[in-house]
């Protein structure tokens, strides 16, 4: 879409906070149409091997030679950002709560890009959530930002539908796409005070609060329609695992049979040409891409040819 039509007020000047992948075609919107004067995202961390990793926000910043900040605590070091005098700012995925001081500085406000329809999934998964949760929709959310979690004003609101086949992975892509198009779309009205703006029903709020390694944890008392859902919400970050004979079996995708196999849930039940087949409470799902503690990721079929011991079939994961 050609947003050079909508343009207002080329002299505005734009804060952006943000920190991952997600954030990118975000910002780089922006850019293209409007002046970001500075990026605010999380501090530089160590990585592997004396590496030191910086965010994807970042390295797109500098390479359009825009003023980087990092504050280590957002809330005990805003004022460099204050000074900055923005019109706006505009957040998404940033990683941390926006004090009052700084909410309030800009002249048009403090907004923020989110992944899902708020008042649903407020917090740190609104991704990975919707799919686990099996929600067949999600969508993003033009919010005003306030000091409390992801509870501000609506300003506008786009909803994509969550297909059978969708990843976390193949979501984040979607929403962050949608994302950029939806905050270009809205930000004319924000600009010149047009904007609608819509205070959230808390009553009908649901929460995505940052994943837990028990969230990961296949449970295979479940149903097998909520692991499958649990194994796609969790593709391709952090990943779902269980547990064969005593070490972690990362489990990356799978699909669901029509079987209802006898024995206990958790019971490997057959070895198929694409897969390895787990009993479930009500029915079966079949492994098809694994990965060992220490191994690459490989289809089920090679991880079992690579087992010395091929009697697997009555074995239980846990």
């Amino acid at each position: 879409m050609d947003y050079s039509n909508i343009k207002i007020e080329k002299d505005l000047e734009i804060v952006f906070m943000g920190t991952p992948e997600f954030a990118i075609p975000v910002l780089q919107g922006l850019i293209d149409n409007y002046k970001v004067r500075a990026v605010v995202t999380q501090p530089d961390r160590p990585g592997n091997h004396g590496q030191i990793n910086i965010s994807p926000v970042k390295k797109l910043a500098l390479e359009h030679a825009i003023l980087v900040l990092q504050p280590e605590h957002i809330k005990e070091d805003y004022q460099e950002i204050i000074n900055l005098n923005p019109d706006l700012i505009i957040t998404c995925a940033y990683g941390q709560i926006i004090p009052r001081q700084l909410l309030e500085s800009p002249r048009l406000g403090c907004i923020n890009v989110h992944a899902s329809l708020l008042p649903k999934l407020r917090g740190g998964a609104p991704i990975h959530k919707a799919i686990i949760e099996g929600h067949s929709k999600t969508g993003i959310t033009i919010m005003y930002m306030n000091t409390k979690m992801d509870e501000g004003d609506i300003i506008t609101q786009k909803e994509i539908p969550i297909l059978d086949t969708d990843t976390a992975s193949s979501l984040h892509d979607k929403l962050s796409i949608l994302g950029k198009e939806l905050l270009l779309e809205t930000l004319p009205s924000i600009i010149n005070g047009t904007n609608s703006r819509t205070v959230q029903d808390s009553s009908q709020a649901t929460y995505a609060f940052t994943l837990r390694k028990e969230d990961e944890k296949l449970n295979f008392d479940k149903t097998k329609k909520q692991l499958y859902n649990q194994i796609r919400g969790l593709n391709s970050w952090p990943g779902s695992y269980c547990v064969f004979e005593g070490k972690i079996l990362k489990v990356w995708e799978a699909y669901i049979t029509e079987n209802y196999p006898i024995g206990f849930n958790g019971q490997i039940t057959a070895i198929y040409h694409d897969g390895i087949g787990v009993k479930v409470s009500n029915g079966e799902i079949v492994l098809k891409v694994v990965q060992l503690e220490g191994k690459t990721k490989m289809s089920a079929i090679d991880f079992y040819n690579g087992l010395r011991d091929k009697d697997i079939v009555g074995k239980v994961l846990q």
